[in-house]
């Protein structure tokens, strides 16, 4: 057996280098700190379903009361269904529960409900590390201009949501390419 010459393993350990710098970037950039906006008056908020505590349904309804939308629409999706959370009165409330059960099937009921109502621009709350996807899979679905303001993720949860979310982008880029 030959030895393999040290600049060999010295390139080797530079690509590795390289490899884990440049994929530490991304997940930073499209997982923990992805591309956010500020809340704009839009038609409606939108809060995608899945999370226990209802954190982005409380959040959607906080916007729409603050004035940014007329309607709050809340997915409630997740395992467990959750209860439609009611709002202050100052914004119409239509929750529903996707079919499929993922942020696909939410971006298609939001697309087919946006398209019903002539809505042209919604607001998605999303978790932070679901946003890259989030916006891509609604800007594929509905005309609608897409504003993303999402929730923090829980602390203990990133590292579970980053791998997850980088299966289910590579899902939506190379299998599941339409909306």
């Amino acid at each position: 057996m030959r030895a393999v010459p040290s600049t060999t393993r010295g390139r080797v350990a530079v690509v590795f280098g390289v490899l884990v710098v440049l994929g530490a970037g991304a997940t930073a950039r499209l997982f923990v700190w992805p591309l956010t906006d500020r809340p704009v008056h839009v038609d409606a908020v939108v809060a995608l379903g899945g999370d226990p505590g209802q954190r982005r349904a409380h959040q959607a309804l906080a916007l729409a009361s603050a004035g940014f939308a007329p309607v709050a629409v809340i997915s409630l999706g997740g395992r467990r269904p959750v209860p439609c959370p009611r709002g202050d009165g100052r914004e119409k409330v239509i929750c529903f529960r996707a079919n499929p059960l993922n942020t696909r099937g939410e971006a298609e009921h939001v697309a087919a409900l946006a398209a019903r109502r002539h809505w042209g621009r919604i607001i998605v709350v999303s978790e932070r590390s679901q946003a890259t996807r989030a916006r891509l899979l609604f800007a594929r679905c509905t005309a609608d201009r897409v504003v993303m303001v999402p929730v923090a993720d829980p602390g203990w949860h990133i590292l579970y949501d980053v791998a997850y979310e980088w299966g289910a982008l590579f899902k939506a880029l190379v299998i599941h390419r339409s909306c």
